[in-house]
Order: structure tokens, then sequence, then C-alpha cells
């Protein structure tokens, strides 16, 4: 309890909560949806973002937050409206993204940025503006989800029918994408763009093998990555580990540990279960 005098450890706790928050509700939605890479696809593409923020002296969060925007529509529209495939739209972003952060950091004037917070996450440095960022974000992505609850479930499950039965699917689907995109930038301060997809999808399928109630999935999402978020922070600082990659192997473990616990389950009710 000593470590918790330190205002950085009190700042990364609160993190942490932000964080599952936004994981919980929009992870949910991305399992169930089965667009995983979508969210990896939105976080690649807003490091050009955080290659801009440093170009112009502000910070990265503020312009991640368009680029990642930007990405989801991008996405939505290339897969939507054109002939291109989903994966092939999410890779082409993902490239140019990187492509592009590295371009504006090579163009930024004096000693280069270290890009292995924005990389691979760094909890420990989350700042008071950070978490006031988190927070709207948070508020944002709550707000749309009270709104447009059953339409999201509804896309999610089955777009075509959606359509059949009056849900404006094709603009909800572009919400969701921003959705999406909000959650990657309130993640690219703690876990970093690359692991982005773990902290959105691990708790939530970990969630999914106990229960199928929309709404349980998100609160059990939440509790599941605030704690798994929370014991990750804190073993990294016991035996000094980054912190990003911690938390993720963390997360990787638990659901290891989720599949075992369901197998010797369904070993001792005598059935095999179906496929989620």
């Amino acid at each position: 309890m000593e470590i918790l005098q330190f205002e950085f450890i009190r700042n990364s706790l609160i993190a942490a909560v932000l964080v599952n928050v936004a994981c919980g509700i929009v992870g949910s939605y991305i399992v169930i949806k089965r667009i995983t890479f979508i969210s990896g696809g939105i976080s690649h593409t807003a490091f050009g973002g955080v290659g801009l923020g440093h170009l112009l002296g502000i910070n990265p969060v503020l312009t991640a937050l368009p680029f990642s925007v930007l990405a989801g529509i991008l996405i939505g529209i290339l897969s939507k409206k054109t002939k291109v495939n989903e994966d092939t739209a999410i890779g082409m972003l993902w490239v140019v993204g990187m492509a592009l952060g590295i371009i504006f950091i090579n163009l930024t004037a004096g000693y280069a940025p270290d890009l292995f917070g924005y990389l691979f996450g760094s909890i420990l440095t989350v700042t008071p503006f950070d978490l006031y960022m988190m927070l709207c974000l948070n508020l944002v992505i709550i707000l749309m989800t009270v709104l447009f609850f059953r339409e999201f479930l509804f896309i999610c499950f089955d777009e075509e029918f959606s359509t059949v039965v009056g849900v404006p699917a094709t603009i909800l689907y572009f919400a969701l994408l921003c959705l999406i995109s909000l959650s990657v930038v309130i993640l690219i301060r703690v876990v970093g763009v690359i692991l982005v997809i773990g902290l959105l999808t691990i708790p939530a399928v970990i969630s999914r093998g106990f229960t199928h109630n929309i709404k349980k999935l998100m609160l059990l999402s939440i509790v599941i990555g605030i704690s798994l978020t929370v014991g990750g922070l804190f073993l990294s600082y016991m035996v000094d580990l980054a912190c990003g990659p911690t938390i993720i192997l963390v997360l990787g473990g638990a659901f290891l540990v989720s599949l075992l616990f369901r197998r010797i389950k369904v070993l001792r009710e005598g059935h095999v279960p179906k496929e989620s």
C-alpha cells in the first residue's frame, strides 16, 4: 500500500478504471460482431496522429483522435461503398498510418521523441490531462451506447436483417466504428498502438465464456478488465517490467485459465459446449 502515496500510481489506477469502462462496452460489440482486427487497424493508423502531434508540438492524443475517427470511417467506406474487402482496407490504412507517423516524427525538429510509450503503452506516465480526456471520451461512449443499445445489438448479430426491419444499419455501423476509434485513443496511453487489440477483446472473450446476456457481458468485461489491468500494473511495478506488455500477458494468462476452467466444468457436466 506504500506505493499508493505516489501520484503517478494513483493516476495509473484511475486510468485502469477509465480505459476498461470503454473496453468493456465497445469490446463486447467487437467480440460479438467479430471485427477484432478493425481495432488493430484503427490503432495503427492513429500512430500517424501521434507523429503529427509531435511535429506540431501539441499533445499527440489530441491529434490521434481525428486520425482514429477518420481511419474508422475510411474502413467503413472502403468496405461498404467499394469492392475492397474489409481486411484489405484495414491492411492498407494500417501501413499508411504507421508510415505517416514515422515521416512526421522524422520531420520533427530537434531530438526525436521516445516512441516506446506510444507503441507499447506507458500507464505510469498518464497525466491529469490524459485522465480528463479519458473521462470525456468515456462519457461519449456511454451516452451513445445508452441511446442506441438495441440498434447496435441488432447490427452486431444480423446487419442485413436490421436493414430489412428499418434499422439504419449503415449509419449505425459507422457510429460503432467511431466508438471503436474513441476507445483506441483512450488505450494508446495505457497499452500503446500495438497492444490495443488485447485490452479491447480479451476481457470480453473471457466474459463471454460465462454469460451471453449483453448487459452482463459488458459489466463482467469491465470488472475483469479492471482487475487484470490493476494486477498487471502492480506486477510490472514489483518485477520492474514494461507496464503495457505485462498487462497484456496477465490478460493472456487469465484467458488460458478461463479456458481451463470451462473445460473442467464441461467434463464435470458431461457434455460438449456449443461453439460461441
